[in-house]
């Protein structure tokens, strides 16, 4: 039996679960299901995937969870400490006891998608799906074949939301389940809100999470998307994110992976009206054997568009690293300006990282750069270092924590910035003055 047979047998088995369910979704779901059984799970010959290895997942044998039972004790450990709307979801599950939206202003919405589809099906219809398309991977129409929860977000024009939205993935230990989240996100013009998606889960865990996300941003709206996945070290995650932009929005990315064994993230923005301007910024950590794969697009589909994308990866042990980002200038995209930074730090001899960047522009009037950079922590630096009385070790993670910095200091939660933050450079001494040692470590880094 094939990898692919033995999801689609899974899917066939859920059918009945299905059989209420209005006839446009079950004929979204029976492509999907096409889609992938004609297209397979991507292998190495694959250009976007030859060095991404998916048979773990591939060979897998995961089903679906039907509970969302998770400790309340051990669900507040995991959960970051904002102030936020919430909804909780374990192992794809919905749950309303973890989540918390009560206090939502009459112009927002967050609800989970099974209650969507029920309440208003229709409101739905139009936009789920219209931008997951062949830019995507096979990942994308398996999610679609087995979609049945996750979260819409509708925020009316004009309305600021006061407080982060945060959609929270936790994932247990025990027998192995997968789950296929969808959100839908719709900003309405002149909005302005932070959503946050957070990845995390028991410590003893091996799931498996295939996120699609799609992001719609009206004329003149500003989104700031966190995505933090500090999924358990045996989760499998791939996750596949797709943003149109309309005139004048603001859409910046944070997408920092510091868990799971297998990482892939798929990240396309669409600029398609004048005045758009989107920002990447990613930070991967990794360690031990772990895999991560950022792969990155912009499309300057109209004139006078913006985009600057800064992605850094730490790499120790024996962590692969990936990455690929492309910045696409259509025809007659004149004056756009688009920027791409990838840089790299190996802390282990055996750690590897496979990075390219990439541009491909058919209009005339524009400004357009990319690099990449791979190195070590600087034995020099490390020895100024302690020779101002800090051990190695202290020393080391100071100047990991530097490196990282370029990105860090953008991010403006604070309970994000310190997950990532401890996640990079471990418990740093607090007896340090730690802000002026990491600007002296910058500069002897530069």
């Amino acid at each position: 039996m094939s990898d692919t047979q033995t999801f689609l047998d899974t899917l066939k088995a859920r059918s009945p679960h299905y059989q209420a369910e209005p006839t446009w979704i079950a004929a979204r779901r029976q492509a999907g299901a096409a889609r992938f059984e004609a297209l397979g799970f991507p292998t190495r010959r694959d250009e976007e995937w030859k060095y991404t290895d998916v048979r773990s997942i591939a060979q897998g044998n995961f089903a679906l969870a039907d509970n969302a039972e998770f400790s309340q004790a051990s669900a507040a450990a995991l959960t970051l400490p904002i102030d936020a709307y919430r909804l909780t979801f374990v192992d794809g599950v919905f749950s309303a006891v973890l989540s918390d939206v009560d206090a939502l202003p009459s112009s927002v919405q967050v609800l989970p998608l099974s209650k969507a589809l029920t309440e208003n099906h229709e409101a739905v219809g139009g936009p789920l799906g219209r931008l997951t398309g062949v830019d995507f991977s096979p990942f994308a129409a398996l999610n679609t074949a087995f979609m049945e929860e996750g979260a819409v977000v509708r925020i009316a024009p004009g309305t600021v939301v006061e407080k982060p939205i945060l959609l929270q993935f936790l994932s247990r230990a025990g027998q192995p389940v997968m789950s296929h989240p969808r959100v839908l996100v719709e900003a309405g013009s002149r909005s302005e809100a932070t959503l946050i998606e957070h990845y995390t889960g028991e410590t003893e865990a091996a799931n498996f999470t295939n996120v699609v996300a799609e992001l719609m941003l009206d004329r003149g709206a500003i989104l700031a998307h966190y995505k933090l996945q500090e999924a358990p070290l045996g989760d499998m995650h791939v996750a596949s994110i797709h943003v149109e932009q309309g005139r004048d929005t603001r859409y910046t990315s944070y997408n920092l992976s510091l868990g799971g064994a297998l990482v892939r993230n798929d990240l396309i923005s669409d600029l398609n009206g004048q005045g758009a301007e989107t920002n990447f910024l990613g930070l991967f950590f990794g360690q031990g054997r772990q895999h991560v794969d950022n792969h990155t697009k912009v499309n300057h589909n109209a004139p006078l568009t913006f985009s600057n994308e800064n992605y850094k990866g730490i790499l120790d042990d024996r962590a692969h690293g990936v990455f690929n980002g492309k910045v696409y200038v259509k025809r007659d995209s004149q004056k756009i300006e688009g920027f791409q930074s990838n840089q790299n730090l190996l802390l282990s001899d055996r750690a590897h990282i496979d990075a390219k960047p990439e541009l491909e522009i058919y209009a005339d009037d524009v400004k357009c750069s990319h690099g990449t950079t791979t190195g070590q922590l600087d034995e020099e630096a490390i020895y100024a270092l302690r020779t101002r009385g800090i051990d190695e070790a202290t020393a080391r993670g100071l100047l990991t924590l530097a490196f990282a910095g370029e990105v860090l200091d953008k991010v403006t939660l604070d309970a994000i910035a310190e997950r990532v933050e401890l996640a990079v450079a471990g418990k740093l001494p607090e007896r340090f003055n730690l802000a002026g040692l990491v600007e002296a470590a910058v500069a002897l880094n530069d």
